[in-house]
């Protein structure tokens, strides 16, 4: 992944380019050739990828990454307050915790809604189980509750399901 730096260094590369096309097409209109009015969009389109990469040098593009975290996948987003996230069946206790911890870094934005006085985001987290030949049964392992105003949440509130949990490793027994 580029860093901000990288973003600068291209803005430079891109705002170069663009000077020299401007410099072309108005070289083209001076010397009244064909391509001159070709030149005026390619000098356009310069401007524009110049301006984007400007603003994406000065906006921070990083991850949090939690270790032990396993990969998911999103089930369920309301786009306010509550959102599923499934995960293996084979997870233990603390690839869950670290898994809901990753969940809540990613789902975090702060275009989220409060609705009705909720001023968390709820993220439970789920496995399919299968007790028996063609059924399939939804399990839910825990839940991460956070704030929906601040992005450094050290109030994160983890519960883990230890019923469920249990049923879990004794159908995988």
């Amino acid at each position: 992944m580029f860093s901000q730096a990288d973003f600068l260094q291209f803005t430079q590369w891109s705002g170069i380019a663009t000077v020299v096309f401007a410099v072309l097409a108005l070289l083209a209109f001076i010397l009244k050739w064909g391509i001159r009015f070709r030149l005026v969009g390619t000098t356009g389109f310069m401007l524009v990828l110049t301006a984007g990469l400007f603003a994406l040098s000065l906006a921070p593009l990083t991850r949090t990454v939690v270790p032990g975290a396993l990969r998911y996948s999103l089930v369920y987003d309301n786009g306010a307050t509550k959102a599923v996230i499934a995960t293996p069946v084979e997870i233990t206790r603390s690839e869950l915790e670290a898994t809901l911890q990753q969940a809540a870094s990613d789902l975090f934005s702060y275009g989220r809604l409060a609705s009705r006085g909720e001023d968390k985001l709820i993220i439970r987290a789920r496995t399919v189980i299968h007790p028996e030949e063609g059924l399939s049964v939804p399990l839910y392992l825990g839940e991460v509750k956070r704030s929906l105003a601040s992005r450094e949440d050290s109030q994160m509130e983890i519960e883990i399901y230890q019923a469920n949990f249990e049923r879990l490793t004794q159908l995988s027994a």
